[in-house]
């Protein structure tokens, strides 16, 4: 039995209220809580939080400059819909698309890279 169950993820940030109102529209949650410096956006299976962290640098993938450390695989149905959603609230594709047939890069508000993708089967 695990010890231990996955609560929340959380984002570094210098705009917390920003990527949690992007997080949540595009995630479909609620923000549940806010201040300056911390946001928790809850969805119907998990808990997505947005940091602020001083003197914040977003990731610059695919180069290592500042390597991107972890990102978002999210399920979608339909590619360039999603995406289309992504970018009308303020994601960014990203130049390099390794596989553009079965996932999408994109940058979230604060430069998180995350991908949307259909080939991630549904538990349900």
């Amino acid at each position: 039995m695990p010890t231990a169950r996955l609560a929340s993820i959380a984002l570094d940030c210098a705009d917390p209220g920003a990527l949690g109102a992007f997080w949540a529209a595009l995630l479909g949650g609620a923000i549940e809580f806010s201040s300056d410096d911390f946001v928790a956006v809850k969805t119907d299976r998990m808990w997505l939080a947005a940091v602020r962290v001083p003197d914040y640098r977003p990731p610059s993938w695919p180069e290592d400059v500042l390597p991107k450390q972890m990102h978002l695989d999210l399920a979608v149905d339909d590619l360039e819909e999603a995406q289309a959603q992504a970018l009308g609230l303020g994601a960014v594709r990203a130049v390099v698309q390794p596989a553009p047939d079965r996932y999408l890069v994109l940058l979230d508000p604060a430069g998180h890279p995350f991908c949307l993708s259909t080939q991630i089967p549904d538990d349900d």
